[in-house]
Formats: C-alpha cells, sequence, structure tokens
C-alpha cells in the first residue's frame, strides 16, 4: 500500500525562517522534550498499527476479489479522503483546539476499526465494505493530519525542529518496517482479522498519549475566528500566489502520479510471485521501510552536498527503477532489492518535497498550505492508483509498472524549471511593520463589516514609473497572498505622477489579520515599491468600509396605514 495519511507525528513542519541545516541540535536533542517524545512514542506505536491494517487490507481484498482493478480502489479509497477534505480539515485545524479535535477523531476511529475487526473476523466483510471503511479510516487521518503539523510550534523549540523532523521520518520509516512484516506473520499464524485489532488497539495508545499531553496556554487572538469557507479561500489564494510552494506541487504532480503505481500494484506483484503470499507481501514492504530508514539516516549528509532538484531527479531514478524490476521480477530474489531501491527513493523525494512546501510556508497558513500540498500527493496517488490498476487489467502487471516508471523518468526534464527549496532563503517570520490603522470611535461594529477597500496613494517621476510597476506587480502577489481577493493599479487622469493601489479583504477582521500576517519577505517588496515614492510625505494609507448590513424595517416599523 501507498504512503497513506498515517498519523504525521509530532512534527511534520517547521519554522520558516530556520535554516534548512540547523547546526545548533544534535540529532537527538528533541528527546530532551517529554512532550515530543511522548507524542513521537506514540505516533510510533500507531503508525506500526495503521501499517499492520493496510497489509491486512490489501491481503484481504486480493482474497475477496483479486481484480488488479478492485485491489487498486483499496489505495485510492485510502488516500481521495485527503484529497477532498484536506483544506477543510486545515482551516478546522486553526479555529478549534487541537488537542480535543485529534481526541475525538482517534476515539472515533478506534470504534470504526473495531467495526471492520469484527466483520473480518466473522468473515461479514465484502468488497464494498472494505472499501467504505477504508474511505471512513483515510477521512478520519485527513482531518487529523493539519492539525498533526499546527501543534509543532509547542512541542520543540525552533533550534530543534530540524533535527525532530529528521526524527519524525524515521519513525515512520520504522513503522513501515516492522508493521508490515507483523502483520504478514498475524495474517498468516492467527487470521486476517489480526492486523486491524491491533490497529484499533494503536489508537487508543494516542487517545492516552494526548490525555497525558498538556500544552501551554496559547495567547487568544481579540478577532473573531476566521469563518470556515473564507479560511479556506484564503488557504487556496495563498497557494496560488506562493510560487515556491507552487513549484513544489508542480514537481510533486510530476513524480506521485507515476509512483503511485509502485504501491497499487505491489500486493499483486507479491501474490504473483511463484510461492508469494501475506508473508512475502510483508516481508517486501519491510524491506521498503528498511530502504527508507537507510535513506532518511543519509539523506541530512547528502542534502549539504546536493541540492534537492538533482536530489529528487536521483530519487525518482531510483524508484523507477525499482518499478521496473518489480515489473520483471519472478522470484523474491529479484523483488526484494527492488523494494529497498524503491523506499531508498521514495523516502528521498518524499522528505526533499515536504521540506521544500514547508520553507515555502509561513505559521498563520500553514496547515491550509500543507494541506494543498497534502490535496495534491493524495489525489496524485488515489487518481494514480485507479488508473495504473486500469492499465494493468488491460495489459498485465508488468507493463503497467513498466509505463509507470518510463512516465517518472520523462516527467524529470518536463518538470525541471520548477526549482524547489526557493522558501529557504525567505524569512517569512511576521514583521509586524504595518502602523495600526485609524478607526472613528462611532464605527464599533467595524469587525464585522466588509469588503473592506484599502489604497495607497504614490507619487512616482515619469523616468522611474516602468520600474514602479515591475516592482509593484510583484507586491501583488504578497497582498494575495496575505489575503486579500482583488487588487488593481490605476494612474490619475489630472496627475500622471499619481498612482493608487488598491485591495480588497473580505471583511475589516480579515484586514486585521493581514497586520499580523505580513512577513519580513514581504516588507523587501513593500520598501522596494515606496523606494519610488517621491512625494515630500509617505504614500497615504486610507480604508473604507462597505455600509453596515441592516435588516430593512418590517411594515409595522413603517408606521402609516396602506
Amino acid at each position: 500500500m501507498a504512503d497513506r495519511p498515517v498519523t504525521p507525528g509530532p512534527v511534520q513542519a517547521r519554522q520558516s525562517a530556520a535554516p534548512a541545516d540547523s547546526p545548533s541540535a544534535s540529532a537527538w536533542s528533541p528527546f530532551r522534550y517529554r512532550a515530543f517524545t511522548l507524542l513521537w512514542t506514540a505516533t510510533l506505536i500507531s503508525n506500526v498499527g495503521t501499517w499492520m491494517h493496510d497489509v491486512g487490507a490489501g491481503w484481504l481484498m486480493t482474497t475477496l476479489a483479486p481484480s488488479p482493478a478492485i485491489v487498486a480502489l483499496v489505495q485510492a479509497a485510502t488516500t481521495a479522503p485527503v484529497f477532498l477534505f484536506a483544506l477543510f480539515a486545515g482551516a478546522l485545524a486553526d479555529r478549534l483546539d487541537r488537542r480535543r479535535f485529534l481526541l475525538t477523531i482517534n476515539l472515533c476511529l478506534t470504534v470504526v476499526v473495531a467495526a471492520m475487526a469484527a466483520l473480518t473476523a466473522i468473515d461479514a466483510i465484502t468488497p464494498a465494505l472494505l472499501l467504505a471503511f477504508t474511505f471512513l479510516i483515510g477521512t478520519g487521518a485527513a482531518l487529523m493530519a493539519p492539525a498533526w503539523q499546527a501543534v509543532v510550534p509547542s512541542l520543540v523549540p525552533r533550534e530543534a525542529l530540524q533535527p525532530a523532523i529528521a526524527l519524525n521520518s524515521m519513525g515512520i520509516n520504522i513503522a513501515r518496517a516492522i508493521g508490515p512484516a507483523v502483520a504478514g506473520l498475524l495474517i498468516s499464524a492467527v487470521a486476517l482479522a489480526a492486523p486491524f485489532v491491533v490497529n484499533a488497539l494503536s489508537h487508543l495508545v494516542i487517545v492516552a498519549a494526548l490525555f497525558l499531553w498538556k500544552p501551554e496556554a496559547t495567547p487568544q487572538s481579540s478577532l473573531p475566528p476566521e469563518p470556515i469557507i473564507g479560511a479556506m479561500a484564503t488557504g487556496l489564494r495563498h497557494a496560488s500566489r506562493n510560487a515556491a510552494l507552487k513549484a513544489t506541487l508542480l514537481r510533486s504532480l510530476g513524480f506521485f502520479t507515476f509512483a503511485s503505481a509502485y504501491w497499487a500494484l505491489l500486493p499483486l506483484v507479491a501474490r504473483g510471485i511463484e510461492g508469494g503470499g501475506a508473508s512475502l507481501y510483508g516481508v517486501l514492504l519491510a524491506a521498503i521501510g528498511f530502504g527508507a530508514v537507510t535513506g532518511a539516516l543519509a539523506l541530512p549528509a547528502i542534502r549539504k552536498r546536493v541540492n534537492p532538484d538533482r536530489l529528487v531527479a536521483a530519487g525518482t531514478v531510483i524508484t523507477a527503477a525499482a518499478m521496473a524490476i518489480l515489473g520483471v521480477a519472478n522470484n523474491t530474489a529479484m523483488a526484494l532489492p527492488a523494494a529497498l531501491l524503491g523506499g531508498l527513493g521514495w523516502i528521498t523525494v518524499l522528505t526533499s518535497l515536504n521540506v521544500s512546501a514547508q520553507t515555502a510556508l509561513p505559521n498563520w497558513v500553514r496547515a491550509r498550505g500543507l494541506a494543498v500540498a497534502l490535496m495534491v500527493f493524495f489525489g496524485c496517488m488515489s487518481a494514480g492508483a485507479a488508473i495504473w490498476g486500469q492499465v494493468a487489467a488491460a495489459t498485465s502487471i508488468s507493463i503497467a509498472l513498466l509505463i509507470a516508471a518510463a512516465g517518472a523518468v520523462l516527467a524529470i526534464p518536463l518538470t525541471w524549471r520548477a526549482k524547489l527549496g526557493q522558501g529557504e532563503t525567505q524569512d517569512l517570520t511576521p514583521a509586524m511593520s504595518w502602523p495600526e490603522p485609524v478607526v472613528a470611535a462611532n464605527l464599533g461594529d467595524a469587525a464585522d463589516r466588509g469588503p473592506v477597500l484599502v489604497t495607497i496613494r504614490y507619487e512616482v517621476d515619469e523616468a522611474h514609473k516602468a520600474d514602479f510597476l515591475a516592482s509593484i506587480r510583484q507586491l501583488a502577489d504578497e497582498r494575495y497572498r496575505d489575503g486579500a481577493y482583488d487588487w488593481g493599479i490605476y494612474q490619475d487622469a489630472a496627475d500622471p505622477r499619481a498612482w493608487l493601489e488598491w485591495f480588497f479583504v473580505p471583511s475589516w477582521a480579515e484586514h486585521l489579520r493581514q497586520h499580523d500576517r505580513a512577513t519580513k519577505h514581504g516588507d523587501e517588496f513593500r520598501t522596494k515599491t515606496r523606494e519610488f515614492h517621491s512625494g515630500p510625505e509617505a504614500p497615504a494609507v486610507s480604508h473604507y468600509l462597505a455600509p453596515s448590513k441592516e435588516r430593512a424595517p418590517s411594515s409595522s416599523q413603517k408606521g402609516g396605514s396602506t
């Protein structure tokens, strides 16, 4: 099975302004912090259960309906919920008490997985029920992922975030190495329901850890929470104007669309090898995990010498080679090295893309921005699983894997211009440089008023006009990233030196959030643009509120007779 939305672990993100390779903390320093150690250990156990569940679900479908197209739908049902619900989950993560939210979802998942285990034990499970349960479990994981990512700042200090990310990746892959092998043994020695029982118990471990974890109280904002739909729209606008994130998403699209074949067809590869079965499937997944752990340990040193673009290209070639070998493998001796290669290539690409996405995002939109990245990742995995399953059904498993391998290699030059790691040179910490806007005393309801029009008036000499316009169009992207939904620049017909920049935000509260969102990187664009202003005073900033939405008076309030 593919990298389903496993419990992301206590650290899946980092502060944007932190350097890519922090020398101030050792690889094991995050374990000095009780909260990190507690949640890391719990997520390791939970992810072992998740990988056992994945092996059980994949193998169960091969016994219920061994068609390649149907077996591949298990992965599609696992990954589709992230594509469908990740952005909604990201908006929720910015509104709710995350600890309580995670507790609730894990308790619900315990019940769902336990019900699936019971139905499997009494032989009442069907292909349709298996897909339905898989979709529900994937939905729970999709809802949790952004919330897990958003708790990062409360677990370790800034200087320990980079090694914490490495430990998190290592934990996921240790689980990948242990879980499948144990699942294969349990399926052979006990029953098909055994991995599902263990997975249900592993969710209770997460619940216990969350009960024990006591996060520090965070200061409450005086602003009302963002509306869910508005928060989702803001996240999408930010992603659409974030060049560093868009480059990462394009590279993800080029890789995961083809690499999904590796995971979708692996159960059938294991079944098709002479003497293969559930145990071999577990061994292959364990080999993938071992290769991934090896890669995770080697990556920090490699990253110092190889830029992320070449690293992802190398990882893609390794993954393609693994798919090609699996496509022609007819014995365990060929399949095992391919699995090791696959784990090494997969972790190389996945980690590089993850770091590139993390460094592209400021903290205020991190959950939503990473939710967009998750949507692309799991959308590709879900659609790719369905596509490669159909290709394998129409041709053969071997041909499908060889075509996917060729496509992954071809995608390298096609996406090469989308450079990774652009955000590593950007300081995305809050600038806190915008002055507080002046609001008349009689506008006490301003927070709910909207939309809001903000204007900035510049005076620019004719000789600097072209440079000014080029600079302010770069600033436009920053306005959109911080929450504006429309922007423009106009020249005064009566005074050609005068230019009016304007942008709309949904409400006054949202504009006040813009003040907190402005980054030091964005300040560079604002400073550069204002250098072209030649007036005696700073550019004049004005704020305009739309009229309050008052209800029309009823007929009894209007007075008079009809």
